[in-house]
């Protein structure tokens, strides 16, 4: 079984995190046994955020009696001290416990650092003398604030989107933060589920040794995945290699990554699905897609009021309408 020691902050781990945001969609029986059953097959990284509704809640609840045995990743996304003060205080009482090992600001606007008038940072600091927290984090989709962080000096943990599609700049951020000794947690290692070859996604990750990926999980079929990989991991072979590189070719460049920074649409388009669709139908089962409720869900698209909010938020820089708009015409000739 691989592990990874987390750059400067000593946190040695199974090489597969726990990403508990699906699990705000189940209930709390399921995600208990989800979280036991991790738990029960070596997973010890679990990272979870005040803003997934009651994930934290359903950490607490499942895992609370090893706590010591396990390493919490969670976020405050205030903007203010009040608000952090806020956070931090609910996040320890729902995961029952008395401080947090990796405590992360929330894909923030900017890159909080003392003395830049937010007091963000300085709170994280006295949150660290206090106890409450062990190491600080900062998660983004923006590589030019992901860059500003590891180039800072203050962070020891980056959160940042990472799999096999990763552009050219990306893998020198990896490089950089190697580097710089900052352990990286790797959300979207499944690019929000273009990506379908979980064994690649793997065994791609399991190349970087200061990358932890942090796997969604929802259903225990999926948990069984990434566990059985842990004692017989998939070879990063020439086959291997062939199928990342056809995924390249069809998904590298501009593409919606589903992170939902969009949202709310005022026209009540489900943006991040929709924006993916045509990817999603050539890469995924086409009978929910294709579903009375999916083509009036697509049929929202004509109501775009090109009221820029979209693209505006988009990490990506992408144009969402433009997108949304060639997804739809794609979309119809399926129906």
């Amino acid at each position: 079984m691989d592990h990874i020691t987390l750059g400067a902050t000593g946190i040695t781990v199974n090489k597969n995190g726990f990403g508990a945001l699906p699990i705000q969609r189940v209930s709390e029986d399921a995600a208990v046994l989800l979280l036991k059953k991790a738990y029960d097959n070596g997973i010890s990284f679990f990272d979870t955020a005040r803003m997934y509704t009651d994930s934290e809640k359903k950490i607490g609840l499942a895992l609370s009696g090893v706590r010591d045995k396990i390493i919490i990743a969670t976020k405050t996304a205030s903007s203010d001290t009040v608000g952090f003060w806020e956070q931090l205080k609910t996040s320890l009482e729902l995961l029952k416990t008395d401080y947090i090992d990796i405590y992360q600001f929330h894909n923030p606007t900017f890159c909080p650092k003392p003395d830049d008038g937010s007091g963000l940072y300085e709170a994280m600091l006295e949150a660290k003398a206090q106890g409450k927290i062990k190491h600080i984090g900062i998660t983004n989709h923006r590589l030019t604030l992901a860059l500003e962080a590891a180039e800072s000096g203050l962070y020891e943990t980056i959160q940042y989107p990472f799999s096999y599609l990763a552009s050219a700049a990306e893998l020198d951020f990896i490089k950089l933060c190697k580097e710089r000794n900052i352990g990286i947690l790797a959300m979207k290692a499944l690019s929000g589920g273009l990506i379908t070859n979980s064994a690649a996604a793997y065994a791609f990750l399991m190349q970087f040794d200061n990358v932890i990926p942090i796997w969604g999980v929802q259903f225990e079929n999926e948990l069984d995945e990434f566990i059985a990989y842990q004692d017989n991991p998939p070879a990063y072979d020439d086959y291997l290699k062939s199928e990342i590189e056809k995924d390249i070719s069809e998904l590298g460049g501009e593409f919606c990554r589903g992170c939902g920074y969009c949202l709310p649409c005022p026209a009540e388009i489900p943006i991040p699905m929709a924006a993916r669709m045509t990817l999603l139908l050539k890469r995924s089962p086409t009978a929910a897609l294709l579903s009375d409720q999916w083509i009036e869900n697509m049929k929202r698209i004509d109501n775009c009021l090109d009221c820029g909010h979209c693209t505006e938020h988009c990490p990506y820089s992408l144009d969402t309408p433009a997108l949304l708009r060639d997804n739809l015409a794609d979309f119809k000739t399926y129906i």
